[in-house]
């Protein structure tokens, strides 16, 4: 049952592929000799070719190993999408050591924890937000700090080195490293769990490389190597964005359109101005672009192929959107543990609205029951959702336990929970248990609850999912009070903007005075959340 989808696959598209023993520098050193002239990177009117991406990104390397990093060591990127976060990446590879993928919104703690964990000794980041760092830095490892600014003339503050001047700090060409595809770690990407603790999933060159190459394989009647124009909104630190924007486009010798945020008016005259062919996104730019009332004067067109990932894509919204653009939506999945992408839509075969495809290339898939995960359900029967394929991660940095229970005889326990039907196309049905997704990024309960705890005049919390018609889902939280203590939906809101990200912070409270539990005293957040959908 687990193989059925294959049969979609024509003839000219294998569905087995054969991993390349080559690491990402070497992919990058294969592009530049075969498209030296090509636009690499577009960033605001300032273009870089792929024999400049190179001579910038063998800067870094040689001034990392100068600085003494070495094979192995771990290099934290703070950045937002901009041409220095590609040539850190790059960099940081070509000098044999990690990249430690960070978020530019996180807040002090959620800093700390992956930064101490990771045991980093040298970041990247974005120039304003190295108060944020220094506030930290003393319970981490950095010793180093690489400021990157983008307006005009950077003054130090704290010691840190401007990032053009670091790139500067030696002339001679990075001394070469022996890395092994199979076993050295290219990216530690942070994710969370239904414990609420970050872990490092340990992707290896050769697991990020067996995804560009099955990706590159899927969509191989749409897309022309040389040739392309990616728009490259979602955030590169996210996997999601790392992929399927950055990986893909230099693996393809294609020009990466950068934009730092998504901002419609943005987004729209970069469309009109450099006509962009690939989209990866996620579902709430596609609301904002088909519900803003010009979009059709944009060109919008000129995008063949969209990649939706992240968040669930309603049926609506995809129509709504290839009515008004002529472009296909082909929605996918995939997780931080398989470098991501495992499914998708087919542009070959039939698309099912609602599923997120089938198997790409070498990856096979089955859902099994929830209680045992040793039983294979059949075709409509809902279970977990488990995967096996060149692209599972490693396991989670520092934790053989849970890298024990998640991966199982070579079988990655997603968490999820899904469905198949007899043609194989997959069915989620819940992600990740108790986690939420709001605008394609990844909240877990447990860490809203855990400031939430934190408030002097609460007793009890739990935070759910609600649906949101803009941003997929949102954040809400059911709060029990102190005896003798009030608070209100407000200050509960204006703590949490103090202590966690913006998108993690509730955007409604309830307030009661007692939560449904088990007979040992479980919090039943099930039973919350689906009263909160029946008053819905």
């Amino acid at each position: 049952m687990n193989n059925v989808w294959k049969k979609h696959y024509p003839d000219h598209i294998q569905s087995e592929i054969t991993v390349p023993e080559m690491t990402l520098s070497e992919m990058l050193e294969q592009t530049i000799e075969s498209y030296p002239d090509n636009s690499a990177l577009y960033f605001y009117g300032k273009t870089i070719n792929y024999k400049e991406l190179g001579m910038q990104t063998g800067a870094f390397a040689v001034s990392l190993q100068a600085n003494g990093i070495k094979k192995g060591d771990r290099v934290a990127i703070m950045l937002p999408n901009c041409p220095q976060s590609a040539i850190s990446y790059y960099g940081t590879l070509q000098a044999g050591a990690t990249v430690t993928q960070v978020n530019p919104m996180l807040v002090e703690r959620e800093l700390e924890h992956i930064l101490t964990d990771s045991g980093a000794q040298t970041i990247v980041i974005y120039a304003p937000l190295v108060p944020v760092l220094e506030s930290i830095k003393q319970n981490t490892s950095i010793k180093q700090i690489i400021a990157v600014e983008f307006n005009g003339e950077y003054a130090s503050k704290y010691g840190e080195i401007e990032f053009s001047a670091f790139l500067k700090q030696s002339e001679k060409p990075p001394a070469p490293v022996s890395i092994n595809p199979q076993e050295d770690i290219a990216v530690l990407q942070y994710t969370g769990g239904t414990t609420g603790r970050p872990k490092g999933a340990m992707l290896t060159h050769r697991n990020i490389i067996a995804n560009i190459i099955q990706i590159d394989e899927y969509f191989k009647d749409e897309m022309k190597k040389g040739s392309e124009r990616y728009l490259t909104v979602i955030p590169l630190f996210h996997v999601f964005g790392m992929t399927s924007c950055l990986n893909m486009s230099v693996y393809t010798g294609s020009m990466n359109i950068l934009l730092p945020r998504f901002e419609l008016d943005e987004v729209l005259e970069t469309i009109k101005k450099l006509q962009p062919t690939v989209f990866p996104g996620v579902p709430t730019m596609y609301v904002a672009l088909t519900n803003h009332p010009d979009a059709d004067k944009y060109g919008l067109d000129s995008i063949r192929v969209c990649n939706s990932g992240s968040a669930p894509m309603p049926g609506e919204l995809m129509r709504s959107f290839e009515r008004r653009t002529g472009a296909r939506i082909l929605e996918g999945y995939g997780l931080s543990e398989t470098s991501p992408t495992t499914h998708c839509n087919p542009v070959f075969a039939e698309r099912k609205v609602g599923s997120v495809g089938i198997g790409v290339p070498s990856t096979d898939y089955k859902i099994v029951d929830t209680a045992t995960g040793s039983k294979e359900m059949t075709a409509g029967e809902s279970g977990e959702v488990v995967i096996k394929g060149p692209q599972v991660m490693k396991g989670y940095w520092n934790m053989p336990e849970e890298t024990a229970s998640t991966i199982r005889d070579g079988w990655l326990y997603t968490g999820d929970i899904g469905k198949m039907d007899e043609d194989g196309y997959l069915y989620i049905i819940d992600r990740k248990k108790d986690m939420i997704i709001a605008s394609g990024f990844n909240i877990y309960p447990r860490d809203v609850e855990e400031v939430i705890y934190q408030h002097q005049a609460v007793k009890e919390a739990v935070v759910i999912g609600v649906p949101d018609t803009y941003r997929g889902e949102t954040v809400k939280a059911v709060v029990v009070c102190k005896e003798g203590q009030h608070t209100t939906e407000e200050d509960i809101i204006n703590y949490c903007r103090k202590y966690m990200s913006a998108y993690k912070v509730p955007s409604e409270v309830e307030f009661r005075k007692e939560l449904p539990k088990t007979n040992v005293g479980k919090i039943l957040r099930r039973a919350i959340r689906e009263e909160s959908a029946k008053r819905a």
